[in-house]
């Protein structure tokens, strides 16, 4: 009975829903989301509104929200739904799930011990990269930035392979928004930004080196993992005693875009 849609029924539960403080929009959102269950990665307004008991105008309603939110992702090719990157980044359990961690891992500790760099899975945050996932290698001297870290847009090698692979219009928003915050430091952010997106067009990787942390060089590749996850992000960077831009960028960048394709592939291969 655990898994029939009828045992979904949030509205049996005492849950103060007739206490005056109690906002019934935002339980009927929550509602939506609980009916995600386990192995189920994709519903429907139909379905959803039969689960949570309410006319389908409604139910749409609130997943044209939640989706604007970033609580829930539309899936244009079926037209269903399924748990935005909002919604799994309020639960970090959640996040091991996902596909493109279960994908990525493997390949992204061979590439940290072979290349003694620590090599991360990050996707954008408002106006931060943040790591979902992450390898290190077996050097003694490594970065210490773990799952759930956040680094700025703007000047790390991560954040701006983002910004290189990002729609314009989302790009240029983000660009405004990067200079409101620091006018004076603007001219050198938007240097470096050009030089991203140049050199993903060219070289198809990115790079910061000492323009984040003058101790830390990195760079990034970008990929669209599909499914309608957001575009995400896997960065190669050390500590930049040992890690020179050279190394990183000549011998360290042509193995991450292998990688980084290898993933797409095997990703393209599940759907």
């Amino acid at each position: 009975m655990k898994n029939s849609p009828a045992a979904f029924e949030p509205d049996v539960l005492d849950d103060g829903r007739d206490d005056r403080h109690f906002v019934t929009a935002l339980a009927r959102g929550l509602d939506v989301l609980r009916c995600f269950r386990s192995g189920e990665e994709r519903l429907g307004n139909q379905e959803l509104a039969e689960r949570c008991k309410l006319p389908k105008s409604t139910v749409t309603r609130l997943t044209y929200t939640l989706t604007k939110l970033g609580y829930l992702h539309h899936v244009e090719e079926s037209g269903r739904y399924r748990l935005g990157m909002a919604t799994l980044m309020l639960g970090g359990t959640t996040l091991a799930r996902l596909d493109v961690k279960e994908m990525s891992r493997p390949l992204m500790q061979q590439l940290a011990i072979d290349t003694g760099t620590q090599v991360s899975l990050g996707l954008r945050d408002e106006m931060s990269m943040l790591y979902i996932e992450n390898c290190r290698g077996h050097s003694i001297v490594t970065l210490r930035l773990d799952i759930g870290a956040r680094i700025p847009v703007a000047t790390t090698a991560m954040g701006r392979a983002y910004l290189a692979a990002a729609p314009e219009n989302v790009r240029l928003a983000l660009e405004e928004r990067i200079q409101a915050l620091d006018p004076i430091a603007w001219p050198r952010i938007e240097k470096g930004i050009r030089e991203a997106c140049s050199d993903f067009a060219q070289y198809g990787a990115v790079g910061s080196f000492g323009e984040w942390q003058k101790e830390i060089n990195g760079i990034a590749v970008p990929f669209q993992p599909g499914g309608g996850l957001p575009l995400m992000v896997v960065n190669a960077a050390g500590p930049a005693q040992s890690m020179s831009r050279d190394t990183l960028w000549d011998e360290v960048r042509p193995r991450l875009i292998a990688m980084v394709r290898e993933i797409e592939q095997g990703l393209g291969a599940r759907r």
